[in-house]
């Protein structure tokens, strides 16, 4: 049946106001720091009180405004992987993994044993989370949330605390453990990476607003607002004029830009991602559609390409080796791909 939120909660300079359904498939939050997203997973797991609207998980009303319904956290069965992870610094492995459970001492210390296994903590049962590392941790704090079986996990940036070279590691290591868990996921982050990687379904909240709900490859590839292309990682946006069915003048390039995709009257701005841009040479130039002469303001190396920032403010990203082996050195066109173009609200 999954889980229904539809919620509203006054903060300092916005108001929070998100409504959404699951269908089971993991479900990301995407939104800057503090646009609301964490505040939504603790309303949810009722840290926080909204104050007005509804929340329902698998047909069980777990807040409602109207009918005076605000359940405990502890009765709503719910796990919350904090940033921080919040193991209790005094206690074990094996008794952060077991302080949530309420069954027999018997069947406790064997379901204790069983996550111990199989999130691969094997030996360190008796040490303590300082003498844990990041990967470690985590791990404990996921097998606590999973192993009194909620019905929702949600992950509040679960990646946010680790070192930058340990991410991607943690990350497989993270996807392969939730297979052991089979309800709900939700996770916040304000990475796009994460969210493309983690997440089949993609929410993106802005200033408190979801303003996109939808399958995250599709986002990726059509944010269709100025606000979810910038979220998505879209670095060149540019306003716009619409000229006809398929064209535009990008007013920030002073460029006539034309597309595949049907350009609505409603088109306020156009996006062009970094990694699009085409190189143009020979006979490419006598077509001068989507062509655009630039002038090189400054190049940034990074490990395995270069960032090409231009006069124009356009940042343009390429392997060095295509760069660096390009012919034609003094002069530079840039061809943009009819089905590149973002077309934006």
């Amino acid at each position: 049946m999954g889980l229904l939120v539809d919620i509203k909660k006054k903060l300092k300079g916005f108001t929070l106001e998100v409504a959404f359904k699951t269908d089971g498939d993991y479900l990301g939050i995407l939104g800057a720091s503090g646009s609301g997203k964490s505040m939504t997973l603790k309303c949810i797991a009722g840290i926080e009180t909204p104050d007005e609207g509804r929340i329902v998980l698998d047909g069980k009303v777990l807040f409602d405004s109207l009918k005076k319904i605000n359940l405990k956290p502890q009765e709503r069965n719910i796990g919350y992987l904090f940033q921080s992870y919040a193991l209790f610094p005094n206690m074990t492995v094996e008794e952060n993994i077991g302080i949530g459970l309420t069954c027999h001492q018997k069947e406790k210390a064997q379901k204790v044993s069983e996550m111990i296994t199989s999130f691969h903590l094997d030996g360190l049962e008796k040490k303590y989370p300082k003498q844990l590392s990041g990967g470690q941790q985590q791990r404990v704090a996921l097998a606590r949330c999973i192993a009194y079986s909620p019905d929702v996990l949600l992950l509040d940036e679960p990646f946010s605390a680790l070192d930058s070279h340990l991410k991607d590691q943690v990350q497989t290591e993270v996807l392969e453990l939730l297979k052991l868990y089979e309800g709900e996921v939700l996770m916040v982050t304000h990475s796009r990476d994460e969210a493309y990687r983690l997440c089949k379904n993609l929410i993106i909240i802005d200033k408190g607003t979801l303003v996109l709900h939808g399958d995250t490859k599709e986002i990726f590839e059509q944010p269709k607002l100025l606000a979810a292309a910038r979220l998505t990682g879209c670095k060149n946006i540019s306003k716009c004029e619409v000229l006809s069915s398929n064209s535009v003048h990008a007013a920030d390039w002073d460029v006539v830009l034309k597309t595949e995709k049907r350009v609505d009257s409603n088109i306020k701005y156009l996006g062009i991602r970094a990694h699009d841009f085409q190189i143009a040479r020979g006979d490419e130039l006598k077509d001068e559609n989507n062509i655009i002469e630039c002038e090189v303001k400054k190049i940034v190396e990074d490990i395995f390409e270069y960032n090409i920032i231009l006069e124009s403010g356009i940042l343009f990203k390429i392997k060095k080796e295509e760069w660096d082996n390009r012919k034609d050195k003094e002069n530079l066109f840039l061809k943009v791909p009819e089905d590149a173009l973002l077309l934006l609200e």
